[in-house]
């Protein structure tokens, strides 16, 4: 009798030992689930369930030749900053997550990312372009390109593409990323062409729905083309209220362009137009190619670049955690080894292109330009690198 209660107590010892070695590593998701961009919401959570089963499968992540199980934690920010902030501070002090993915739009980030930074809590956000995101914020770090280079980009594709003399910008004001990309567009635009280039500037609010005054001036203006660097559902309403009033020009857009529901919103409104983004889907090859088909299998639909750029931001937060090589139960320690193991990767392969950071946590990596052809697909048309 005594021998079987040793073996029980053995064995519950085992199991106890087991229980406290396979405590979960809990990293918490920013995302607009709902509000103006739930699409880029869905994009991050469904690339982050399929690694984080990917990791699972595995026995968890190996950290120091021990096995952590991930547990993500998804809060919806409603694509408001409020609530972004607010998100970021139950993710902090509610769940005590080691780390902090998203927010994905610059309007939720840049917010977020002071109050992240402030509690010294590592944050990377997968698709923020605007510099104020990072900047002076050593908490913080991106996975996205910034639009200082974007807004060249588009320039000088446009430039060359159109043969255009003369531009034209309508955009969010509202939104810092469509405010601040507007504006750096403008800038650039005016260097190569002189000033008065930019022949219409017309601005608009996050909820409006009906843009015929601004688009009417524009119009009016006769710009060789009209640059929108919007968030895609209202990209589909620009366009189309465009055509509506008789603009047969070309447009030029941005990476929020990119997602996969633009063109169930724009249709053939949309086909034949072109964007700078972080990847192309369609004629991807290597990891990139087998991330896009196996997403594409699991949840029926081609990942967009947030979808991509999610999966490379999370990755980025489990090779910090590897490389600190032990988990600290002082969550703050933790999230300091994390911080500072983030910012000593020199150069990471990503499948949105290969990055190496600087001292404000922005990758420096390359950018493409796509074309929406005529099957809807976004097609690689050039890639432009620093």
């Amino acid at each position: 009798m005594k021998k079987i209660v040793l073996t029980l107590v053995s064995v519950l010892f085992l199991l106890s030992s087991a229980a406290i070695a396979a405590e979960p590593l809990k990293i918490g998701f920013n995302l607009p689930l709902t509000g103006d961009i739930p699409k880029v919401g869905e994009s991050s959570k469904l690339a982050a369930e399929m690694l984080k089963e990917d990791v699972n499968a595995k026995g968890g992540l190996d950290v120091g030749g021990k096995k952590y199980p991930l547990e993500f934690i998804y809060e919806d920010n409603e694509s408001k900053a409020d609530s972004a902030v607010n998100v970021a501070l139950k993710l902090i002090e509610r769940d005590q997550v080691l780390a902090i993915v998203g927010p994905n739009s610059s309007k939720q980030a840049v917010p977020a990312g002071g109050t992240c930074d402030d509690n010294r809590t590592p944050m990377i956000s997968p698709w923020s372009t605007n510099p104020d995101a990072t900047l002076n914020r050593p908490w913080v770090f991106r996975a996205a390109f910034l639009d200082p280079f974007q807004g060249p980009v588009a320039v000088n594709f446009a430039a060359k593409t159109f043969n255009a003399k003369t531009s034209a910008v309508i955009f969010d004001i509202s939104n810092d990323y469509a405010k601040g990309l507007a504006e750096i567009f403008r800038s650039e635009w005016e260097k190569k062409m002189g000033a008065g280039s930019v022949v219409a500037f017309e601005s608009h609010g996050t909820k409006d729905q009906d843009f015929s005054a601004q688009l009417t001036k524009i119009i009016a203006a006769k710009p060789d083309f009209i640059f929108i660097p919007n968030n895609y559902n209202q990209v589909a309403l620009i366009v189309k209220q465009a055509h509506d009033l008789g603009w047969k020009g070309p447009f030029m857009g941005s990476d929020a362009w990119g997602s996969a529901e633009l063109m169930e919103l724009c249709g053939n409104d949309c086909i034949g137009h072109y964007f700078s983004t972080h990847y192309a889907a369609a004629g991807a090859t290597g990891a990139t190619k087998e991330f896009i088909d196996r997403y594409t299998a699991k949840y029926g639909y081609t990942p967009d670049d947030v979808a991509a750029l999610t999966w490379d931001a999370t990755n980025l937060i489990l090779k910090a955690i590897q490389d600190v090589g032990k988990i600290d139960k002082n969550v703050k320690k933790q999230r300091k080894a994390i911080r500072d193991a983030l910012a000593a990767i020199p150069e990471f392969p990503g499948i949105t292109g290969n990055m190496k950071f600087n001292d404000q946590g922005d990758p420096i990596k390359c950018a493409v330009v796509v074309r929406i052809s005529e099957k809807g697909e976004f097609v690689f048309t050039e890639q432009v690198c620093p």
